[in-house]
């Protein structure tokens, strides 16, 4: 069994691979300041709680947070017992780099773009909702010639309240209306319908300078907030995309 993890700036997400099914998902929320043991522990205890622990044969670490390889690493191998590997721009790769410095593209954009299904001969746009809400482009002959990265809802949303004096914590949810009739829906509107909104520009615009339709693939915990508030929709939907990215990359290099 293969254990992927695809650490964010606001969570860590896990999930266990039986040949293609995922068997277990759980997450943590990403803490710097904890040490290699605490995350050992809490790792080792949801495993042994799903009659899991034993039987897990490889890691496999998307990680955007550097601070925090090391503490993954050595949780991972000290309590599991097992390889822990990461996802890096030097693995091989069922696509071409095409941009500047391709030892800045991140490494959950890395698996986004390895979890496109090969069958898909079209230019496609992948979106990921995280902390960031990032595009990952590929071209119709799987060259990742790019993207863009954006605030994602949450840093909105925090940022709204943080900055202003009046305005209140919330938690994203899908606008009924786009016309608010209390502060709450307001916030709620500009965040949500604003972002979708956004999405549907720069899809758009990036459609323009590919010369066709491309394929919209979407991903992240907040993805499916948006769909009502959107025409344009996406083609494929899938929350767990990335770790079927970094599952790929495993099969590609370390199995």
């Amino acid at each position: 069994m293969l254990l992927t993890v695809d650490i964010g700036n606001t969570n860590a997400g896990f999930r266990v691979f039986d040949g293609d099914d995922i068997i277990l998902s759980f997450s943590l929320a990403t803490d710097t300041n904890k040490l290699a043991d605490e995350y050992g522990i809490t790792i080792l205890n949801l495993l042994k709680n799903a009659n899991l622990a034993d039987k897990i044969n490889f890691a496999v670490i998307s990680n955007v947070v550097t601070q925090l390889d090391n503490v993954f690493k050595e949780a991972i191998e000290k309590y599991l017992k097992i390889e822990a590997r990461f996802v890096t721009h030097k693995l091989k790769m069922p696509f071409e780099i095409q941009i500047d410095e391709p030892k800045t593209l991140g490494a959950d954009r890395i698996a986004n773009a390895a979890a496109i299904p090969d069958d898909i001969k079209k230019p496609v746009i992948v979106i990921d909702f995280g902390t960031a809400t990032t595009f990952d482009i590929l071209d119709e002959n799987k060259k990742f010639v790019g993207g863009l990265i954006a605030p994602g809802l949450l840093i909105q949303a925090k940022s709204l309240a943080s900055f202003t004096s009046k305005l209140p914590k919330i938690k994203i949810e899908a606008p009924k209306n786009a016309i608010a009739t209390n502060t709450i829906d307001a916030m709620m509107t500009g965040i949500v319908r604003g972002h979708a909104k956004m999405i549907e520009g720069m899809i758009e615009e990036c459609e323009k300078e590919l010369g066709q339709r491309a394929v919209i693939i979407a991903t992240g915990g907040l993805s499916s907030v948006l769909i009502d508030c959107m025409e344009r929709k996406f083609d494929i939907l899938d929350k767990d995309l990335t770790f079927k990215g970094i599952k790929k990359l495993y099969e590609l290099n370390f199995k």
